[in-house]
């Protein structure tokens, strides 16, 4: 019999040890579920679902439009968090699928869910907050409601939806926006897949926002959450058994500096912590945790840089120009060899001084160049790989609008102003 509830994570390869460890707690809190690893990778051959997943969701797979050239636009967490709702959709055409979790991959289970699924029974999507109370202490609202402020209200590490026609509708818009705008760029006013749910319960009925604090525990809501317990008779939470905890930023360090921080002298808090760290400390031998993201680099081994994927993203020409942007190393004029050279002449505003990635991505602005590029792009022309690539593009744009589309290239670039 098809299975109702169907459970799925998103991570590449390397995150493996920790997927393993969500699934194991899914497969014992909720046994009736079906459980897929949607892969923000390629597929090792090695790789086979099995106890610890029914199935792999590979993004060829994923109804993703150009799917190969758009993972060039991503980075590593940009990409694992914008084949979400993609995977969403495609587990939702599932036969007998009702409901829909998405848990990411460093959370831990440690209890049943039956009261979100009690509450996707008349909800369309389920989505939990940051903060279900308000800080008492200035540096708290800095740290935690600040960044909510910036990064989302609203955590996307869950997500439940419920397959009615509008939780359909909404895995759409989702799967819409991240296909277009799935950045980590706070400073833009984006950040990955997160933000755009702040607009969710505006656009969609039926959002249920979970308050209890039960759900999606983690060091930005510990100051106003009261934890408590040990691994031998369960931990709770404001009296409520934990349902799930989010150990984000574990391996970094930065997770028990916050959870120093903010829960100071809470023994639950550090034996929860502990346990993690024990477990993922035996799996760290593994050699998958150092297992290469497929695509991190051009063919010729050569590391992609954020410029790379930042000029590619942002420019029609050049996804027309280098279909399959990860070839490098060839006689042919290559996506690096273009970004070295005309690249660095026409966009300033995406490198560097050192000739690297500027700090922050630049918002889309107009193409246009001044007076002095256009004379170094000429000179350009007569280059012998890189001048026949821009000699064939300025005879289509020729062909295409004459004179008057060079010339209105030929200008001063707007200057844009941060507020």
């Amino acid at each position: 019999m098809p299975a109702s509830l169907h459970v799925f994570t998103s991570a590449a390869v390397n995150y493996l040890p920790k997927v393993r460890m969500l699934c194991a707690s899914i497969r014992r809190h909720h046994p009736e579920a079906a459980i897929h690893l949607a892969l923000a990778d390629e597929r090792p051959a090695w790789l086979r679902a099995g106890e610890d997943f029914d199935s792999i969701l590979e993004m060829r797979d994923l109804g993703i439009p150009h799917w190969r050239p758009w993972s060039f636009m991503h980075n590593i967490v940009e990409l694992s968090t914008a084949i979400k709702p993609f995977a969403l959709r495609r587990l939702l055409d599932e036969p007998g699928c009702g409901k829909v979790l998405y848990f990411d991959p460093d959370m831990v289970l440690f209890s049943r869910v039956d009261d979100i699924l009690d509450a996707l029974d008349s909800a369309n999507v389920a989505i939990t907050p940051h903060q279900n109370k308000p800080e008492a202490t200035l540096e708290a609202i800095v740290d935690n409601e600040v960044t909510s402020l910036r990064m989302g209200v609203f955590n996307l590490g869950f997500i439940g939806v419920r397959n009615t026609e509008e939780g359909r509708r909404f895995a759409d818009w989702w799967a819409d926006r991240t296909y277009r705008l799935c950045r980590a760029e706070p400073h833009n006013g984006l950040f990955t897949d997160q933000k755009w749910i702040d607009l969710a319960p505006v656009f969609f009925d039926g959002v249920r926002i979970l308050k209890s604090s039960r759900h999606n525990v983690a060091t930005w809501n510990l100051t106003t959450r009261r934890l408590e317990g040990d691994l031998a008779t369960g931990f709770r939470v404001d009296g409520e058994p934990l349902a799930f905890y989010h150990f984000t930023g574990f391996d970094s360090g930065a997770h028990r500096v916050m959870a120093v921080k903010n829960a100071s002298g809470n023994a639950a808090v550090q034996e929860l912590i502990g346990w993690y760290e024990r477990e993922t400390t035996a799996a760290r031998g593994d050699p998958v945790n150092q297992w290469p993201w497929a695509y991190g680099r051009f063919s010729d081994g050569t590391p992609i840089q954020p410029h790379h994927r930042w000029l590619y993203r942002e420019n029609k020409d050049l996804q027309s120009a280098f279909p399959d942007p990860y070839e490098a190393g060839t006689e042919r004029l290559s996506l690096p060899d273009w970004c070295r050279t005309e690249g660095r002449l026409r966009f300033p505003q995406f490198f560097g001084k050192d000739g690297g990635s500027a700090k922050y991505a630049p918002w889309p602005g107009q193409t246009s160049v001044g007076p002095l590029t256009a004379v170094k792009l000429g000179l350009l022309m007569f280059a012998p790989r890189t001048g026949r690539s821009l000699r064939t593009r300025l005879v289509r744009l020729l062909r295409r609008e004459g004179l008057a589309g060079i010339a209105r290239r030929i200008r001063r670039p707007i200057r844009r102003r941060h507020a």
